[in-house]
């Protein structure tokens, strides 16, 4: 199940997708998606798909996490400040935080939340602020944020989320219900408008509002 030759398999798919940034692949390759779900489902953890973690939320399928994670890397600038809506399992979370100087992610869901922090612990990821709130207002006391990446879907960009984003900062986001697209929102240092460019339709659970114990 966790052998490097499963591990490359899905490195090899990713690659036939398109993705093609190198760190991207390689963190892909070595992070133990296998510990972020439940040992049910652990036999399944090296599959391109997503997978349920309970509360009604998903383990993102592995394609989409390199994708956004190449696409935020990609946009320009220096990262030395992401700010993750919906830490969930933690795995988004885990593979940023082997690319950027330093995550702070923020889960509405107490019980998914604690998973993550034991799990992030685990594999030695000392770079991550995890936070127990509404990830539609993001992390102001944190900001600005040169990335920001978003694991759930909004019907529409939450105007708290652009303002917290620092001049030539990227946000990497899923919008929409019932069909969704993901798109990318540069916040340009001179004019500091928001240029925005759509990607490619996706599928994510919504972005909720409130927190849960």
């Amino acid at each position: 199940m966790t052998s490097q030759r499963t591990r490359q398999r899905l490195v090899d798919r990713l690659i036939e997708q398109g993705v093609t940034n190198p760190q991207v692949l390689d963190v892909m390759g070595d992070t133990p998606r296998h510990i972020f779900l439940d040992e049910a489902l652990s036999h399944r953890a090296y599959e391109d798909t997503s997978l349920p973690i309970g509360y009604g939320q998903t383990l993102s399928q592995p394609y989409i996490v390199a994708r956004m994670t190449e696409i935020l890397l990609g946009a320009g600038g220096k990262l030395e400040r992401v700010l993750e809506v919906g830490t969930g399992s933690g795995y988004q979370t885990s593979v940023l935080a082997q690319l950027v100087s330093h995550v702070y992610s923020v889960e509405r869901i107490k019980p998914l939340q604690d998973k993550a922090r034991d799990r992030l612990r685990k594999i030695g990821l000392r770079n991550v602020e995890l936070r127990h709130a509404d990830g539609g207002y993001g992390w102001p006391e944190r900001g600005p944020f040169d990335g920001i990446l978003s694991t759930a879907a909004p019907r529409e960009v939450p105007s708290e989320l652009l303002a917290q984003l620092a001049p030539n900062g990227v946000l990497v986001i899923p919008v929409g219900a019932a069909t969704q697209e993901l798109r990318m929102i540069i916040r340009d240092g001179e004019s500091d408008k928001f240029i925005t460019q759509v990607l490619e339709p996706v599928k994510f659970v919504p972005l909720l509002s409130g927190v849960t114990r």
